[in-house]
């Protein structure tokens, strides 16, 4: 493996991502709040502790994904776009990885596979062009999008909405979306085999979905 590959994969980032991502908010607090670090709430309610260990997976999937592309395409035109959708999703896994923390979710024992596919997809896609790679991001964040927007809906039908985790995920619903549409105008429907391969990879995020939310 090559070594920039080499280190963009098993890159040892994830507590420097939660400090650079959440530090306004703990800037914010007070001394002692600061001081406590992240204060252990009370065990996440079925709805709750599903949707964080989903979306610290998906979010992961997402990381993974633009940095396999960033390390094929870093250097070119799309380098500096890619790398500000990058730098967003690894708020996002940061985000997640804190309340996994916080809310004590087993996260899914599929965390080193989707870790090594999202590489593989976010890579692989970019060998295939610029206009592949951002294929690949159409199909992902539609699917996101979508997903968030399942997740929202249920968080407010619940008995008692968790506010916080409303917002979280309506921020980042936002953000997936503006991905969606940079690569709808980054060429991404004038991909080899669009529509075929952009079904492809919904199916495979939707079934790695569904399978984040049980095990």
């Amino acid at each position: 493996m090559a070594p920039m590959l080499r280190s963009v994969l098993f890159r040892p980032e994830t507590r420097l991502l939660t400090v650079r991502c959440l530090s306004n908010k703990n800037t914010a607090s007070s001394g002692s709040e600061a001081g406590a670090g992240n204060p252990l709430r009370p065990r996440a309610n079925a709805l709750t502790d599903e949707i964080i260990r989903v979306d610290h997976a998906g979010e992961l999937g997402a990381d993974r994904i633009y940095a396999g592309q960033m390390a094929i395409l870093g250097n070119g035109p799309l380098g500096k776009t890619i790398g500000h959708m990058w730098e967003q999703e690894k708020c996002h896994r940061a985000q997640f990885e804190q309340l996994i923390q916080q809310h004590r979710v087993r996260p899914t024992v599929m965390t080193p596979i989707w870790n090594v596919a999202g590489f593989v997809l976010g890579a692989g896609t970019a060998l295939m062009g610029e206009k592949a790679a951002m294929a690949c991001t159409v199909a992902v964040e539609t699917v996101i999008v979508e997903h968030y927007n399942d997740q929202l809906r249920q968080i407010m039908e619940s008995p008692n909405p968790d506010k916080e985790l409303l917002e979280t995920i309506t921020k980042f619903r936002d953000e997936e979306q503006e991905h969606h549409d940079t690569g709808i105008d980054c060429g991404a429907e004038q991909a080899p085999f669009y529509q075929a391969m952009t079904e492809v990879i919904k199916f495979g995020c939707k079934t790695a979905i569904a399978i984040s939310k049980k095990i």
